[in-house]
């Protein structure tokens, strides 16, 4: 069998990124058993092994950085215990010293913008005054307290910064759950609206394009599936720059200096690039032969020289290879978990599965290695958000589960994104209902097909996930033989009622797809797990992060006392210096211990 540890203690390496002058290479790795940012001087294929520790983060370990345009410093991202209000912290790539940029006790920092431009300055959204919103700060990178430059005036969810580093452009939130894109010619000129969208459409902005006088929109407007437009500022003229007509926009690849854009993404079950930059066409022809998997490109150097691309693969570790755009060579760095690559890993196969009412739902199968597709125990593995999509690649739970002996089946479930706006707003006021009936639908698939033995069918999940284990052992007795939970809700009235401050305006939207808390409180808890505790007859593993801001310690904790005050089983986890999901090591280890006993009891 795998260890645990090689899919979820921390990867050997991970990250790397190449300064924006090519002078300088950082990555993140252990350092003394947590992820620390390690620095090299030069960029070449050698240079992992030159690195040094740069910081030395004793907690949760660092998980998102960049470089600084300054050419002195490191910028990564922290938050307390999973607490969420990241802070923005600067690191001296000389001496190590680091400092808080964001020091606002219980606020939360957004990166807006960097730019070669204004090398010492960095655009920041902070919830700093108001909890419920993000004004714009303007953070000098050498000393000094940040300035406000643009105050929200309540409604605006997203800010966009221009090419001169300017607040010219926002995306606002409507009381009725629409949106408005709205932009303004100066910094002193008043707000218009560009473009708008009701409650059933999906719209915003990528940004301004080089030369300002247009910007990038991903619009639903006219199609099911978005588009991504070039919109004039003057008329709103819109020139269409891709679309595709089974899936939504995916990833959008900018020039790291010029701002134009250069490609396009679209997963429908792998991820395809249409480039749109005929530049970058040879690139990308020769990237598509470097490696197996899916790539994309995760750093370059302001010069656009020097790539590093990140392939991804469904029965091998992440690995990064070092490209030069000059000889049309690319060079392996390292993949993020080596040991790994001993081992011989489940095949994560795309499948399409009809739904009840006939919707497709775009599905991912992973099976233990060698094992006949007969008969198997089953988890079915339900995916976060619920606004929020699975995709093909390496995946360490399908992995993990495949390697143990499982059937895993991961779904596109009605109300996921990425498949066009019919099928997300498909997914209203269905938590509980035909959100679930289509994991019903999706296991009667698999015994159907064979897969599965329907007497040994786990669901799982984390967030929305958790929540579906719970709905699917509550709602649909019968189906599953057990269920884990991980930072799930189990009331939908008190998870509205307890959403962070900073939520306020998503809350517009919780009202129009999971229910109105304040209209009909008697809906939300028809569709809450909580309330049906009495159904539940299968054994349940419940975890929770402590500090989670978004699914509190409570939701976990009402249906555990609820399950044991019935005499129901019921294992419960509860670890004090985690989040919305485990982020240290040792914590996850514990987890997925705990989890695969469950598991291999349960299913026999």
């Amino acid at each position: 069998m795998i260890p645990r540890e090689l899919l979820f203690g921390n990867p050997q390496r991970a990250a790397p990124k190449i300064s924006p002058d090519a002078k300088r290479f950082a990555f993140l790795a252990p350092e003394e058993g947590v992820l620390n940012i390690w620095l090299a001087d030069g960029v070449d294929a050698k240079a992992p092994e030159r690195a040094r520790p740069l910081t030395k983060d004793r907690g949760r370990g660092i998980r998102a950085y960049f470089w600084a345009d300054d050419g002195r410093s490191l910028i990564y991202v922290q938050d307390k215990d999973g607490d969420e209000n990241w802070h923005l912290h600067q690191v001296d790539l000389e001496t190590g010293k680091t400092r808080d940029l964001t020091p606002f006790d219980g606020a939360q920092a957004q990166v807006l913008a960097t730019d070669p431009k204004f090398p010492h300055e960095i655009l920041a959204a902070i919830n700093a005054r108001d909890k419920t919103c993000h004004d714009v700060y303007r953070i000098d990178l050498r000393g000094g307290e940040p300035t406000m430059i643009c105050r929200n005036p309540g409604d605006v969810s997203g800010w966009i910064p221009d090419p001169q580093y300017r607040i010219l452009g926002c995306k606002t939130q409507r009381e009725d759950g629409g949106s408005e894109l709205r932009v303004r010619a100066d910094e002193n000129s008043a707000w218009k609206t560009l473009a708008a969208w009701d409650a059933d459409e999906q719209g915003g902005a990528h940004g301004f394009t080089p030369g300002g006088d247009s910007i990038y929109v991903e619009t639903s407007l006219g199609s099911d599936t978005t588009r991504l437009v070039e919109m004039s500022l003057e008329d709103g003229f819109e020139k269409t720059l891709f679309h595709h007509d089974a899936v939504d926009v995916g990833p959008a690849l900018f020039h790291p200096t010029r701002y134009h854009l250069e490609a396009v993404g679209a997963d429908v079950e792998r991820l395809e690039w249409t480039v749109l930059d005929e530049s970058l066409k040879a690139d990308f022809e020769t990237l598509r032969g470097v490696c197996g998997g899916d790539f994309s490109i995760a750093s370059r150097d302001d010069a656009d020289r020097l790539w590093i691309v990140f392939y991804n693969n469904d029965t091998r570790p992440p690995c990064y290879f070092l490209y030069d755009r000059e000889t049309k060579t690319a060079e392996f760095l390292f993949s993020t978990r080596p040991e790994l690559e001993e081992y011989e890993l489940g095949a994560m196969r795309p499948v399409t599965i009809t739904a009840r009412d006939g919707l497709k739902l775009r599905s991912f199968l992973s099976l233990p290695p060698k094992a006949e597709a007969k008969n198997l125990p089953l988890v079915l593995l339900v995916h976060g958000g619920p606004w929020a999509r699975d995709h093909w690649g390496y995946h360490p739970e399908a992995l993990w589960l495949a390697d143990r002996g499982f059937a895993v089946l991961r779904v596109n479930y009605r109300g996921s994104t990425g498949y066009g706006k019919k099928f997300l707003f498909a997914g209203n006021r269905e938590w509980g209902a035909k959100m679930q009936n289509d994991l019903t639908d999706a296991v009667r698939w698999a015994v159907d097909e064979g897969v599965a033995d329907p007497k040994r069918v786990a669901i799982y999940g984390g967030s929305y996930g958790g929540y579906a284990a719970l709905a699917g052992a509550a709602f649909t007795p019968g189906v599953y033989a057990c269920a884990v939970d991980i930072v799930g809700p189990s009331n939908l009235v008190s998870l509205i009622q307890s959403i962070p401050p900073y939520w306020q305006m998503l809350k517009r939207v919780f009202d129009l797809r999971v229910g109105s808390l304040e209209a009909e409180p008697d809906f939300l808890k028809s569709r809450s797990p909580l309330f049906f505790a009495d159904q539940i007859e299968i054994p349940m593993l419940i975890a929770q992060g402590a500090n989670d801001p978004r699914v509190k310690q409570a939701e976990s904790e009402q249906i555990v006392e609820a399950l044991r005050g019935k005499g129901k089983a019921v294992e419960y986890m509860l670890f004090p210096d985690e989040g919305h999901g485990f982020a240290r090591p040792e914590n996850r280890l514990k987890f997925y211990e705990a989890a695969e006993k469950f598991l291999k009891k349960h299913l026999n």
